[in-house]
């Protein structure tokens, strides 16, 4: 017979709800490995926290309304690996190892992997408009649930070996460093609210009272060169902005739900 877990008392903090608390330390065991298959119901940390239901409840709730945990009539509840990523804006991060950093499994779908001329894009790059392009376009999944649409363009005669890649489990930049010896280490950023089209909708699986944050990236290389011009659109409930600072230094940073 297995044993059930004894007593987890909370050490109380003045001034914050018993049920933050609650959370709070939900949370921390989330990170430290628990919780990876089935979460507890309501009467198991009633038992194990020695609290009220109302106190679980309220936490659960919050944990829910946050889409950390899955809640289903007649199924047991989980927690999803729906945590945000923290990143700092300012340098040339990867979906790919955010996605992974957080025990997820990235996937992408690959929608179009090919050579084209497109002459807006190829004068953000500082390109005659005629230059060949190498378009990459994928639906960027975590544990298979749509997280964002990524599209990029890169100039031919630099990423032409990429078209022999297989994108569905690695990151761009990996591969246009290894396949073509040039890496991205720096460049220009804007983040911005957009309101979805009905592909995009049908695409990344959201409501239609979701709205995207679309983050266009201007990238260059280690000799200044401009090689990416992309387009990411995020589902807006897994990506959030934020910054900190302090009397001596403010930084921005990105959240990214992943779902």
């Amino acid at each position: 017979m297995t044993s059930q877990p004894g007593p987890r008392p909370l050490v109380r903090t003045p001034g914050k709800p018993l049920w933050a608390q609650l959370r709070a330390d939900l949370l921390r065991r989330l990170d430290g490995g628990e919780f990876r298959d089935v979460f507890p119901g309501e009467h198991d940390l009633v038992a194990e926290y020695a609290v009220s239901r109302h106190t679980v409840r309220e936490a659960l709730r919050t944990l829910r309304e946050e889409g950390l945990v899955t809640a289903q009539r007649g199924k047991v509840s989980r927690f999803t690996t729906s945590r945000p990523l923290e990143q700092d804006i300012g340098e040339a991060y990867s979906l790919f190892r955010a996605v992974e950093e957080v025990g997820a499994v990235q996937r992408s779908v690959v929608r179009a992997l090919d050579q084209r001329a497109d002459g807006v894009i190829a004068a953000r790059l500082g390109l005659e408009e005629s230059t060949p392009l190498v378009y990459l376009e994928r639906v960027r999944l975590a544990d298979e649930e749509p997280l964002a649409v990524d599209r990029v363009w890169l100039p031919a005669d630099v990423a032409r070996p990429l078209l022999d890649v297989d994108f569905t489990r690695t990151g761009l930049y990996d591969e246009l460093e290894r396949h073509c010896g040039s890496r991205i280490c720096g460049g220009w950023e804007r983040i911005r609210a957009v309101v979805p089209g009905r592909g995009e909708r049908i695409l990344l699986e959201c409501p239609e009272t979701t709205a995207l944050l679309a983050i266009d990236r201007l990238g260059h290389d280690t000799a200044g060169r401009l090689v990416e011009w992309r387009q990411t659109l995020v589902r807006g409930d897994r990506f959030a902005v934020g910054a900190a600072f302090s009397a001596h230094d403010y930084r921005m940073g990105a959240s990214v739900h992943i779902p």
